[in-house]
């Protein structure tokens, strides 16, 4: 019974130490400054046709590529209701070998 409850407690007590904790810090909600570095350009987005908005308030969001490894993957369009009022999707992009990600905008 004792060598049970031992290993239960060093089991938990481990799981404290296997932690991760991470702490960002957004301003102005204007979305990632930086970017990140990415394979070489992705190919041009593909010729799509899309449904008629699912209601009032609803923008689009088109499809884009992003890097997934080495190589790039696509993420079909979609309508999404604005996090918050007059908010702009602002698509992602991709300037000198760094991607930027997408991101709703004032």
């Amino acid at each position: 019974m004792k060598t049970k409850l031992l290993a239960l407690v060093l089991m938990a007590g481990g799981s404290l130490f296997a932690a991760h904790i991470s702490i960002g810090v957004g301003i102005g909600g204007y979305g990632p400054a930086y970017g990140y570095y990415a394979p070489a350009p992705p190919p041009p987005p593909p010729a799509v046709a899309y449904a008629p908005a699912p209601g009032p308030g609803y923008s689009w969001v088109g499809g884009y590529w992003y890097p997934a490894g080495p190589r790039y993957a696509w993420h079909a369009g979609y309508w999404e209701r604005p996090p918050y009022a007059r908010a702009y999707w602002v698509a992602p992009r991709y300037y000198g070998h760094r991607y930027y990600g997408g991101y709703w905008r004032r």
